[in-house]
């Protein structure tokens, strides 16, 4: 995964979180109740990681903005 630039955490509220899960069965629906509470970048690409179990993937969300609600 690429390095957390200043950029992504420069203000209060600004997040990055690897999330790991056993599989990406597990992981979307994860990715998708966070994106139903913030404003989040959705999830980018899953990665395996040879030797450590289940796969990991990196959100940003800024925690300081509701996700847009369809009206």
């Amino acid at each position: 995964m690429k390095e957390i630039g200043e950029q992504h955490i420069s203000e209060p509220g600004l997040v990055v979180l690897d999330i790991t899960a056993a599989d990406e069965d597990t992981l979307g629906p994860v990715v998708a109740q966070l994106e139903e509470r913030w404003a989040t970048s959705g999830q980018a690409l899953v990665r395996r990681v040879p030797g450590r179990a289940g796969v990991t993937s990196r959100v940003y969300a800024d925690i300081r903005r509701t996700a847009a609600r369809p009206g």
